[in-house]
């Protein structure tokens, strides 16, 4: 699979020409996952899968707009009838993927997934925003040859915050948390998404991201807005093919 990042900012204002664009990831130029801006539109996807509803993951949400193409999601969104999301509660087949919906803990107001997408023998996981996922679920995570999530907070635990009410837990939890939970089901983590912390200094964030990586035993990989990498099962790092700029920071 040919995995695309389009767009790696998280609910930041804007300060890098590399990580401008909210998130989205699209696949073999098929499948989109997040639709944080609406030109990501404009590349035709086949079908859209949404983690969840807050508008860096969902333009529509803050943003008047009419959405043609199959959109997928964890939840309905009854604001715009323009807008229609097909909940996902189990593994749909669309052409050559097989994608499965995997819930996550993030918000208290929300609901959110994130999706494993199997095409062969290939496997890879996109996750969202989250604190955690449930170890009823981690049997499906075995295999995986590319994990996709994100790097809003680069200290340990993150931000994560429990509801006095209910004792919901919800947030983001740190990129070490994640290096270490998902370490034992692939040999590579691309990640996305960036908070402030990242823009203070993006070499310094991706070195120390790669450092994190070595540590743990895993190929940790900083996107930025444009770059393709193949994924390709047996070959082990999937191999950057094309950034968008000769002096980006993630290289």
């Amino acid at each position: 699979m040919r995995v695309k990042v389009l767009g790696t900012r998280g609910e930041v204002e804007p300060s890098s020409p590399y990580h401008a664009k909210h998130s989205g990831v699209l696949v073999d130029s098929e499948v989109l996952l997040d639709l944080g801006e609406r030109e990501f539109l404009d590349l035709n996807p086949r079908v859209v899968f949404i983690t969840h509803l807050h508008p860096d993951h969902a333009f529509f949400v803050n943003e008047p707009a009419e959405v043609s193409v199959p959109l997928y999601g964890p939840e309905g969104f009854g604001k715009n009838p323009a807008v229609n999301i097909r909940v996902l509660e189990g593994a749909v087949d669309f052409g050559a993927y097989r994608v499965t919906p995997i819930p996550t803990h993030h918000s208290l107001r929300v609901k959110s997934q994130a999706y494993l997408l199997q095409k062969g023998a290939e496997r890879i996981l996109y996750t969202g925003d989250m604190v955690w996922i449930d170890k009823e679920y981690h049997p499906l995570l075995n295999g995986l040859d590319l994990v996709v999530t994100e790097g809003s907070f680069d200290r340990r635990g993150g931000r994560v915050n429990r509801d006095a009410k209910t004792g919901k837990v919800y947030g983001h939890t740190g990129v070490p948390n994640l290096v270490r939970l998902f370490k034992d089901f692939t040999g590579n983590i691309l990640i996305t998404h960036f908070g402030t912390w990242f823009y203070e200094d993006p070499r310094g964030a991706v070195r120390k991201l790669q450092e994190l990586g070595r540590e743990n035993g895993v190929n940790v990989i900083a996107a930025c807005d444009g770059l393709e990498i193949d994924l390709v099962k047996g070959m082990g790092s999937p191999s950057v093919i094309n950034c968008p700029t000769p002096d980006c920071p993630c290289l």
